[in-house]
């Protein structure tokens, strides 16, 4: 859904600008109006457009990280614990933001609040970006509840949490897929620009050359005639998963297959268990209803088996069957501990302090996972690009040598 930007003006005179999200201009226009605003500019974020003979240029804000989002959770939250009313904090908070899209945002929650809508209100108009619905959700129980301020910690908390266990992931990551890209780029260089060139030496010499010497000029020119055969491959496979994925079949297909390979299905089904624990367990400690949460986790699993799982939880919930019954029920998605853990969670009416137990449990062997592979990763890598390089090597090396006549 396209980011609109808008300035409008009041009754009174004063004018407001702000961002909403929406299907097309006339709906932002629409909702301003019931507003009791009256729009003078309504343009697509980046765009510049002429409403009522107004003409205003746009920036593209930049885009909101995850840290960004908790750093302004938190700030609010400190705002609101020090007794600060919420329209003068978001205010303050409007003063203090030095990114440009999340300043716009704060002053169209701020303008929605004097409206007198609430805060959840206010955060649905900008979902799912940056808001998502877990976390308008547990700002709405923090409201029906009036612990507002100590929801909005623990929601930055888990902001925080979610960003280091990501960023800890993708850190751990970069140096292996560097390692492959550089050393591919350099085995095509060697097989498109200096190959051809010693493979012409060789032909005006008119020597026979050694046989590994043969293959290894046959697969040079073979990449240089045909690279674009090999690139049409590459293209069709891109689209065949992407097709793959577009249906539920496929997408299914695919996840159950990630979670089959040795390793890294080990670690995938780790990652999707320990989100789906902390989130459940951060939103039922918020107030939010079990059912209402699974619907919630079931948004942001990325695995359709665990999804599905996360389904089959919640009809299991549904019949007072309870979270820990259902998870046994699911084969192969719930590792033994964390049905345990909740099982235990449930005898001791400390649930929400189990599902955080499970998460940072799982999320901690990811971690040790994720470094164990990588460590893998690395030698290996190192050493298929080697022998490739070494290959090269040998083969001009051996030609170089039969043609000078030089002894082994």
């Amino acid at each position: 859904m396209p980011v609109y930007v808008y300035r409008a003006a009041d009754r009174g005179g004063r004018t407001i600008d702000g961002v909403m999200d929406a299907p097309d201009s006339r709906a932002v226009v629409e909702r301003l109006q019931r507003d009791a605003y009256y729009p003078i500019k309504v343009a697509v974020q980046g765009e510049e457009r002429t409403v009522l003979g107004l003409t205003l240029p746009v920036g593209r804000g930049r885009r909101i990280a995850g840290k960004d989002l908790a750093e302004l959770t938190e700030q609010l939250a400190s705002l609101l614990e020090a007794g600060v009313p919420l329209d003068r904090a978001l205010g303050i908070l409007e003063e203090l933001t030095s990114h440009s899209r999340l300043r716009a945002i704060t002053a169209d929650l701020l303008q929605s609040v004097r409206g007198g809508a609430s805060l959840s209100d206010a955060l649905a108009r900008h979902h799912p970006r940056p808001f998502s619905r877990l976390y308008i959700n547990m700002v709405r129980a923090g409201e029906k509840g009036g612990f507002l301020e100590a929801t909005l910690k623990r929601l930055s908390e888990f902001l925080r949490e979610t960003q280091e266990f990501r960023e800890t992931v993708v850190s751990a990551t970069i140096y292996p897929a560097l390692l492959t890209v550089v050393g591919a780029g350099a085995v095509v260089f060697l097989m498109t620009f200096v190959i051809p060139r010693f493979g012409e030496i060789f032909k005006d010499l008119g020597q026979d050359l050694p046989l590994v010497t043969q293959i290894l000029l046959t697969v040079s020119g073979a990449i240089r005639t045909y690279w674009w055969v090999i690139a049409l491959a590459g293209l069709s496979g891109v689209l065949a998963v992407r097709l793959a994925l577009s249906s539920s079949g496929g997408r299914i297909g695919l996840d159950r297959m990630v979670l089959s390979l040795p390793l890294v299905g080990d670690i995938v089904r780790k990652a999707e268990v320990a989100r789906f624990a902390r989130v459940l367990g951060t939103l039922l400690r918020s107030g939010v209803p079990v059912v209402s949460a699974l619907s919630v986790i079931r948004e942001m699993i990325g695995n359709q088996l665990v999804a599905a799982a996360v389904d089959r939880l919640a009809e299991g919930v549904k019949r007072g069957a309870g979270l820990s019954t259902p998870m046994g029920e699911t084969t192969g998605v719930f590792p033994p501990l964390a049905r345990h853990l909740v099982r235990i969670g449930e005898e001791t009416g400390r649930l929400e302090e189990m599902l955080l137990r499970v998460a940072d449990s799982f999320e901690a062997d990811v971690r040790k996972a994720v470094r164990r592979l990588t460590s893998l990763l690395e030698p290996s890598i190192i050493l298929v690009m080697g022998l490739l390089v070494g290959f090269i090597v040998v083969a001009m090396l051996l030609a170089i040598f039969s043609i000078s006549e030089v002894p082994l």
